[in-house]
């Protein structure tokens, strides 16, 4: 049967990238939306939007029986659950059948096996396929695991059967540490998954992950579309993911790809699913079965530009009872592929969730380009959702190639408003081992203490002073004297603007008018400056360089994305001239993340000491604390419950001055 109308049961890019499949296929689509969504752009895109609830996802997009009835009051005859959320949920799988709906997915028995890693690995083992040396049952007791251990042979994995992201994994390096490990894990485990059982595998020394897309019908056809290398990540998120891997030779490939089916096989899959594998660098040839997802994978893109293979219409045409067209044979790798994640997070200050209204998107294209995005200007990235933004995906011939390619597109590409992990993601691309290919999932982590955030240059604090310069210029036809050109009579005066940026405060002085100025940074040589301005588009020539960039303030800070990077500067005003106009001592703590107050450690009013912790923010599962850096009198600015934005004021402290 062919599918008229479908149901995204998702959001943000996963969302918008499924619509776009379906359109293409002349499909109906219907999106679903939580009060924080309704004016998203997977919203937007849609033939069809239906409210499910409010902001938490555990009343919208997890809440199955408003899915389900969206999909009935639109006439949907199927439903993509993306990825995430209730993607493998076997109960939501069920809910949709009983209704008369069907799930672009496996068969529920297929999710429920492989959502149990100890039935996974138990079932396929049995059709060959090898898995990590370990002990895996149900019931296990520390003791049990323990007594297995040294049988295993130090260091040691352990391992929550339910759930995945890396929640409850440990690993243990030494046999003293065993039952703190397991003790931490059975906790984090429950509190994740509401079940502690736990597993152990031999960790695999200088670990890659490497995973193996399939597609499987009704029929039984089973084909793989090659391997994903994700070794790039941190805490067992993936940042950036490639195909094919640089680790695999081609006889290799072949055994991971035979054994990546039969998985399938094994639990009789249909449609789009990912077997991953442990793979040593020490010994390429050697892999082990991990887990499958039976979903859609984040980094699905990177096969599709290797295969030219649209996966989402797989899927469908799948669901929709279609045979596979092609045999194994058919299928070949075209060059090489490499993708960055764009996450809300800050990598400099302990990759903390960020968010903030978006003032402007700019997107790159060119050949070999692709971007899978939620963002639209005027959408606001909140604390409610996984904090993925986009992916951006490059094509080459090779894979210097496409890491060329992926460079220039993350340079082209911003989120103003939003501090994002791009330019730490362009700082990995150039990590000599990542170039080389010399790949393990610990190098991310190795590396993210040697990333600092690039001072911004002299242009770019001339463009960004150039911006508010030319916003002072009044409409035409207005008086001589409110035109900030610096005329008089006599030498012209400059109009200075103070712009700070991390611990850099300069002043930039421009004298003259847009069509001919001239600009310098505090005493610095002077340049010749042309400026205009349309919209949020700024045209700065500066010593006859010319440089086009996007640009938007809120507030007192501007951010500029042009010239290969992107700027976030604070206009700031002039320091006090007398000691008394201000007090210098004086601290203001601000939100390092949008999130909830969870808590308040003084009263309104109090005296508090330099160190006391004055409140507590939570996002992601996250908490952070902060703490009044003098002696001083609190003003509480937010209550328990409150939620926050990133850099709003949480609280005051007036430092206590000395008679």
């Amino acid at each position: 049967m062919a599918f008229d109308t479908v149901l995204v049961a998702n959001r943000g890019e996963i969302a918008v990238r499924v619509i776009r499949t379906l359109k293409a296929m002349g499909i109906r689509s219907v999106a679903v939306y939580s009060d924080a969504d309704a004016n998203a752009r997977h919203v937007a895109e849609a033939d069809v939007a239906v409210r499910i609830g409010p902001a938490p996802a555990r009343e919208s997009y997890l809440n199955i029986p408003v899915v389900v009835d969206a999909a009935l009051r639109t006439g949907a005859q199927a439903v993509h659950p993306g990825y995430g959320f209730l993607s493998e949920n076997a109960d939501f799988a069920a809910a949709l059948a009983s209704a008369g709906v069907t799930f672009i997915g496996p068969p529920v028995g297929a999710i429920q096996t492989m959502g149990d890693k100890i039935a996974a690995k138990s079932t396929v083992s049995q059709f060959g396929v090898p898995v990590v040396p370990g002990i895996a049952r149900p019931g296990l007791s520390d003791a049990e695991l323990t007594a297995a251990a040294d049988e295993i042979g130090y260091p040691v994995l352990v391992k929550p059967s339910a759930g995945g992201g890396g929640k409850g994994m440990r690993m243990v390096e030494r046999p003293a540490d065993l039952a703190a490990a397991l003790a931490g894990a059975r906790r984090e485990s429950a509190a994740a998954f509401g079940d502690d059982t736990l597993f152990l595998e031999r960790f695999v020394l200088s670990p890659r992950h490497i995973e193996v897309q399939v597609l499987a019908d009704a029929y039984g056809n089973v084909v793989h579309l090659g391997e994903r290398e994700c070794s790039l990540q941190r805490r067992h998120q993936k940042v950036i993911e490639e195909a094919p891997s640089p680790l695999l030779d081609t006889a290799t490939r072949a055994r991971i790809g035979a054994a990546a089916c039969d998985t399938a096989r094994s639990v009789d899959y249909t449609g789009a699913g990912t077997v991953e594998f442990i793979v040593s660098a020490d010994r390429p040839d050697e892999f082990f079965f991990m887990e499958m997802n039976t979903r859609l994978q984040v980094e699905h893109p990177v096969t599709e530009m290797v295969t030219g293979w649209d996966l989402v219409e797989w899927q469908v045409r799948i669901a929709a009872g279609e045979k596979l067209t092609a045999s194994q044979a058919d299928i070949s790798l075209q060059g090489h592929a490499i993708e960055a994640r764009v996450y809300a997070e800050d990598p400099a200050r302990g990759f903390l969730p960020t968010g903030g209204d978006v003032l402007a998107v700019v997107e790159p294209n060119g050949a070999g380009v692709r971007i899978d995005s939620g963002l639209s200007a005027g959408m606001v990235v909140g604390s409610d959702y996984d904090p993925m933004l986009a992916k951006v995906v490059a094509h080459g011939a090779d894979r210097a190639a496409a890491l060329r390619t992926l460079d220039r597109a993350l340079a082209d590409t911003a989120a103003l408003g939003v501090v994002t992990n791009i330019e730490f993601a362009r700082f990995l691309l150039a990590d000599p081992d990542v170039a080389a290919g010399r790949l393990d999932t610990g190098l991310l982590d190795r590396r993210s203490g040697d990333f600092v955030v690039a001072a911004p240059s002299d242009d770019q604090l001339i463009a960004a002073a150039a911006y508010r310069w030319l916003r002072l210029f009044p409409l035409p036809g207005a008086d001589l004297w409110e035109v900030p050109s610096g005329w008089r009579v006599g030498a012209r005066a400059p109009v200075s603007i103070r712009l700070r940026a991390g611990d850099r405060i300069d002043h930039v002085h421009i004298t003259g008018d847009p069509e001919a100025a001239a600009a310098r940074v505090e005493d610095g040589e002077s340049r010749s400056l042309q400026a205009a301005l349309a919209g949020q588009q700024l045209t700065v020539t500066l010593g006859g360089v010319r440089t086009e960039y996007t640009v938007a303030a809120a507030g007192h800070t501007i951010w500029l994305a042009g010239g290969g990077s992107t700027a976030v500067l604070e206009e700031v005003r002039e320091a006090p001239v007398r000691p008394d106009d201000e007090h210098s001592g004086d601290a203001e703590l601000t939100s390092p993340m949008p999130g909830t107050i969870v808590a308040v450690g003084v009263d309104d009013a109090a005296e508090v000491e330099a160190g006391t912790v004055v409140v507590t923010v939570e996002a992601m599962k996250m908490e952070h604390t902060l703490a009044a850096p003098v002696d001083g009198v609190v003003e509480l600015l937010v209550a328990v419950g409150d939620q926050v934005t990133v850099g709003q004021s949480l609280a005051r402290i007036t430092a206590n001055t000395k008679g």
